[in-house]
């Protein structure tokens, strides 16, 4: 009597414990609740407008000045500057992308630069806001004269109104 108790509920206590394991290769909580996941961002985000600065003839300070310091130099290729840039988010692709500065003694020699974005089109990637339209910043003619008139204010006078009184000297003679 025992025996056949004791197999239905280890059968029952092995299929739920094999439930428990497939919930852990999820990322969700019976298919309800996710955990939140953040945004991993590594290394220089490079712009087009930013590599078209560095040309050949520049120093590796002012490559610095415009590229930011480089993510990767390695001390055995003193003459190549990796600049890196990975993006991880969750549910999309990994946006990965490198830019090889090539130097002659502290000169640029050649800037291997694959197709980057734009700065609008890298901020539009990022951004979890799809409508980035740039600002407007101008009022037209039209919505200048609904404006409300200025209150006008009355000048204040221009000299003290007021008794002038004269105060001796501090100091005693």
């Amino acid at each position: 009597m025992r025996r056949t108790f004791a197999i239905p509920c280890l059968l029952a206590a092995a299929a739920l414990l094999g439930g428990c394991e497939s919930l852990q290769r999820t990322d969700s909580f019976m298919g309800l609740i996710t955990p939140y996941r953040i945004d991993i961002v590594q290394g220089n985000a490079i712009t087009r407008e930013q590599a078209a600065l560095v040309r050949p003839g520049l120093t590796r300070l002012q490559v610095r000045d415009i590229l930011g310091t480089p993510l990767i130099t390695d001390p055995f290729h003193t003459n190549r500057w990796d600049y890196v840039f990975s993006l991880r988010r969750p549910n999309t692709d990994v946006q990965r992308r490198s830019v090889v500065v090539h130097f002659d003694g502290d000169v640029v020699r050649s800037v291997e630069v694959p197709e980057l974005p734009t700065e609008r089109e890298f901020v539009a990637s990022i951004s979890r806001f799809k409508d980035l339209r740039a600002p407007k910043l101008e009022l037209s003619e039209e919505e200048r004269q609904a404006l409300p008139a200025p209150p006008r204010r009355e000048a204040p006078p221009a000299e003290p109104v007021g008794p002038v009184r004269d105060y001796p000297p501090l100091e005693a003679s």
